[in-house]
């Protein structure tokens, strides 16, 4: 990815924002590494785990009627793990000391998370616009993968992310 120098960078500036945080991990959405300042996690596990708790965030958030991703906490006895929406296609996941500062981990993650979501946005419409992406938030195609084939394009919140909409049936129409 074009961006990776840049995502790093990013990174490296939001830990020392933080002095808290002892990681910090840009993924796509699917459990790609895009850029990792890890020491002492093994990236492509949190990557992975990253994306299969993104799963279970977006259907939670759909089920419940809470609307789009935004960001997931999880508190354990050593700390927070923090996983906030990247753009169209990346998360980041922030590692943080049990005495972080909360609101401050969300300020600057949420921060974080905006400018990485441009730059790999960016950087993902540089390298392929001539060929649409396969999978936007969440594993769903992009619009445009989907006008390609023909299937219906999704609503869009007023900051251009896929509203949560229920996905339709396999069942054909009703029997009459």
């Amino acid at each position: 990815m074009a961006a990776e120098a840049e995502v790093l960078d990013e990174l490296h500036r939001l830990r020392s924002r933080v002095p808290q945080l002892t990681g910090a991990l840009a993924a796509s959405v699917d459990g790609l590494v895009l850029a990792q300042d890890t020491p002492g996690a093994e990236p492509g596990g949190v990557a992975a785990l990253t994306a299969a708790a993104l799963g279970v965030a977006l259907r939670m958030a759909d089920a419940t009627g809470r609307g789009d991703f935004r960001e997931l906490l999880i508190r354990g006895v050593n700390g927070y793990v923090a996983t906030y929406a990247a753009g169209s296609s990346a998360v980041l996941t922030l590692l943080a000391d049990d005495r972080v500062n909360v609101g401050r981990l969300h300020l600057e993650g949420r921060r974080a998370g905006i400018r990485i979501g441009e730059l790999v946005d960016a950087a993902m419409d540089r390298a392929e616009p001539q060929r649409p992406r396969t999978a936007a938030a969440g594993g769903e195609p992009t619009d445009s993968a989907r006008a390609a084939s023909g299937r219906a394009l999704p609503a869009r919140t007023s900051s251009g992310r896929v509203a949560a909409t229920k996905r339709p049936t396999t069942e054909g129409p009703p029997a009459g």
